[in-house]
């Protein structure tokens, strides 16, 4: 139900919690007294509801890419990628509000061939700046079938822990979680032109299930 990425934070939390209740009911001044309390309650609330890492089904087509991440598409475009692709492709960006799940997932099945992380900035995630100035760290698969695919994990203004436990040359599967970006963020996908897009600008999307795109089959 919750992810183990957020175990130390959530047992901090409570930790966290229980003293302010503790001080609350030392406290004499009874609006003061509950306000704490109920502080106390809804941080403890939040930081579960945060952390929450639902069972998802993952589509079983080979030919897709489904979404690393929950949240709202900001922008498709064309870019070049001179990182991994070495190539013209579309950048898909996707933006995480604290309220969407953060647990990112695997969007396609394949081997991990790139892992880089950048330190930069912590723009606000929905500037269009924040995809090559903030902290990121970008992630390449190689599919046996469709070639390379690279996405990469984005900070926010809030969101300052990014979390990636991928390895080179580990073998993943569509729809398997890698990692997470704590408290807001983005998470954009980099694919060459041959896949379709699936979806559009202000579209929302489900991690390991909404397909971002698609390949003809004819078109390996």
């Amino acid at each position: 139900m919750f992810t183990h990425y957020g175990t130390k934070t959530i047992i901090n939390s409570i930790l966290f919690s229980i003293v302010l209740i503790i001080i609350g009911y030392i406290i004499s001044y009874q609006p003061l007294r509950y306000l704490l309390i109920m502080l106390a309650v809804l941080f403890i609330l939040f930081t579960l509801y945060f952390f929450r890492d639902p069972d998802r089904q993952s589509p079983t087509e080979k030919n897709i890419i489904v979404s690393p991440a929950d949240g709202k598409v900001l922008c498709i475009k064309k870019v070049k990628d001179d990182l991994f692709l070495n190539e013209e492709c579309y950048q898909l960006s996707i933006f995480m509000s604290p309220l969407n799940v953060h647990v990112n997932r695997i969007p396609i099945s394949g081997e991990v061939k790139y892992l880089n992380y950048v330190k930069g900035k912590y723009l606000v995630a929905s500037h269009d700046k924040a995809s090559l100035e903030n902290e990121r760290n970008y992630i390449g698969i190689v599919n046996d079938k469709y070639g390379k695919v690279l996405f990469s994990q984005v900070a926010g203004t809030i969101a300052r822990r990014i979390v990636c436990n991928l390895k080179l040359d580990e073998k993943v599967t569509i729809g398997d979680r890698f990692g997470m970006i704590k408290f807001g963020s983005r998470v954009d996908v980099y694919v060459p032109l041959k896949w379709q897009p699936k979806v559009k600008e202000g579209d929302d999307v489900v991690a390991g299930v909404t397909k971002l795109f698609e390949v003809l089959k004819n078109d390996n």
